[in-house]
């Protein structure tokens, strides 16, 4: 005999479902001719516990330093239970933490790579910051107390700085307007035991020493200043980091995943370990157990005498952005997620890994972008990456680039009329992909940041970030009308959809939700809210304001998926 269900139970276990979903204020109607619908949000995605893991250093206190760029902050981490301590970020001026080293008196020093400053932080807790250059990004100390930076990716050169950041920088090996780049970016360095200096070359597999001169040395005429560069090792495979353990044997990474002990006198290598792709850099402790940090990843592993990794921090998705829906097996969607350096694809339903594709950091010739945004074109998908200063149609059967358009600083990018509008601030407004023409200028009085573009095929609306604005704007055949404002009042917005039904959907980054607007009349209506979104760039005034760009695609079935970079998620919002 069947029982019939308890109605209060039931009642109870759908309470207990949306509640472990996600702690939300209160959820509203969605889109949806049954106004009696409320939507549930589903956390199908968690990535990593870190937004990227960079230079890594032990402090005095014998805990973990760990820079991350893409987190704007520096993280102090047991290293025991992987327990993050502390968290240095903005507010004590650190912007985009790329290395990190301590001084002789226990300070603390690190690069933002995107400004170009190094900072320190003394023991207590004062902080000093010296610009050098962009692309500032290797840093250490030598034996005698001499402060090393290098630049890296956004500029090449060494320099050795006052470690008490007032006198100007001298540099030891410089760019030139017929050189500029003399070293291919030499990245995380250390002083031997002979006192040379040894890194990395980056895009050449190379393993150098330098000698870095005397303090008071001037830069001659030859391409490497008062410096003399050695190659002592070759045939890797882009690597990233060199240091030294306690026993003065050199260990390098490569991004590939390949750790090698190298024997600096000879140059002969030994493959140690073989870990994820993605390695930035690696520091010894006092007891001389190796931590290595994974920057596409954001994994902290300590490496056993064994040779097997201990996973100190979880690594996995490290800062969703862009999503777009094309469609999967057995009718559900197919998702794929902008990370940064990689662009994934996930089960939309059960947020099951599909697929991890690369993308290329220095952007070589018809390679996969660093995926900031995408949007459905067909089959394919489109790519766009500020970074890159690139707009990409990629397919994701093949994972081949199928046409590239060089851009400026490309925000979004959907296809539209035969052409692919693009929100670009380098360029200064939405433009057309093919040749730059000018759809919506960005005049300093309406318009100021044009981010997330959505359309219905004959109609293009943007989303302001700047103003809280959406514009509409229709056509004459291919000539656009003057825009008009469709909704106004928006807390930042970023990503922008079509559901239909006269509606879009639009991600509130400076208000952590998600809304709807009707297109018919105007009104913004909360979706859901307390979403955790990825923070604006804070102190970096030459980064476009959205910097992580929370996404919104809308599935099959009308699920909506948003990108919640804050806590390194992917949201499914489903009616119910």
């Amino acid at each position: 005999m069947k029982r019939k269900p308890n109605f209060f139970l039931a009642c109870l276990g759908l309470l207990l479902t949306i509640t472990a979903c996600q702690e939300f204020n209160e959820l509203i109607p969605y889109p949806s001719k049954k106004k009696n619908f409320k939507p549930v949000v589903h956390e199908i995605v968690k990535g990593a516990a870190l937004k990227g893991t960079n230079g890594v250093n032990f402090g005095p206190d014998g805990n973990l330093y760990i820079g991350s760029v893409n987190g704007q902050e520096i993280i102090v981490m047991n290293k025991q239970t992987g327990k993050i301590l502390k968290q240095l970020g903005p507010e004590v001026g650190v912007t985009t933490p790329d290395d990190l080293a301590f001084g002789p008196d226990g300070s603390l020093y690190w690069t933002d790579i995107f400004t170009g400053e190094v900072g320190r932080r003394t023991p207590a807790g004062t902080v000093t910051k010296q610009f050098v250059a962009p692309g500032v990004n290797p840093i250490t100390f030598s034996n005698d107390g001499r402060l090393i930076v290098g630049l890296c990716f956004l500029g090449d050169g060494l320099y050795e700085l006052d470690p008490n950041l007032i006198a100007p920088p001298r540099q030891i090996i410089g760019s030139t307007p017929e050189n500029p780049y003399p070293l291919g970016f030499l990245n995380g360095f250390d002083f031997g035991p002979d006192g040379f200096l040894y890194g990395p070359i980056f895009t050449a597999g190379l393993v150098v020493k330098v000698d870095i001169g005397s303090p008071g040395d001037l830069p001659s005429f030859n391409p490497y200043g008062d410096g003399t560069v050695q190659v002592i090792s070759s045939g890797f495979t882009t690597p990233v980091a060199a240091k030294f353990n306690s026993s003065g044997v050199l260990h390098v990474l490569a991004q590939t995943g390949e750790v090698f002990k190298v024997n600096h006198l000879t140059g002969e290598k030994n493959l140690f370990v073989t870990l994820e792709p993605g390695l930035d850099n690696l520091a010894f402790d006092s007891n001389g157990k190796l931590f290595i940090s994974n920057a596409d990843f954001g994994t902290v592993v300590e490496i056993l005498p064994s040779g097997q990794p201990r996973i100190i921090s979880r690594g996995g998705m490290i800062g969703p952005m862009g999503l777009a829906v094309l469609p999967g097996a057995n009718n559900k969607d197919a998702l794929f997620v902008a990370d940064l350096y990689r662009l994934r694809k996930y089960n939309g339903f059960t947020g099951k890994s599909e697929g991890i594709y690369k993308g290329d950091l220095l952007g070589g010739a018809g390679n996969l972008t660093t995926p900031f945004t995408l949007s459905a074109d067909g089959d394919n998908l489109i790519v766009s990456s500020w970074f890159g200063a690139v707009v990409q149609i990629w397919n994701p059967q093949t994972d081949q680039v199928v046409q590239s358009f060089p851009m400026g600083a490309p925000i979004d990018a959907i296809r539209f009329k035969g052409d692919i509008a693009v929100s670009d601030l380098g360029l200064g407004g939405v433009v057309r992909a093919s040749d730059h023409s000018m759809i919506l200028p960005i005049d300093g009085v309406n318009v100021f940041a044009p981010g997330g573009l959505a359309t219905d095929g004959e109609t293009l609306w943007v989303a302001d970030w700047g103003t809280g604005l959406v514009w509409e704007i229709g056509f004459d055949g291919d000539t656009p009308k003057p825009p008009t404002v469709v909704a106004t009042g928006l807390a930042n917005p970023e990503g922008l959809a079509w559901y239909s039904e006269g509606n879009l959907v639009v991600v509130e980054s400076g208000a952590s939700r998600l809304s709807r607007i009707d297109l018919s009349t105007g009104e913004v209506t909360k979706i859901v809210d307390g979403l955790k979104l990825s923070a604006p760039a804070v102190g970096l005034p030459a980064i476009p304001p959205t910097w992580w760009f929370d996404g919104v695609a809308v599935g099959q079935s009308g699920d909506v998926y948003v990108s919640g970079g804050g806590k390194n998620v992917i949201y499914r919002v489903s009616k119910y």
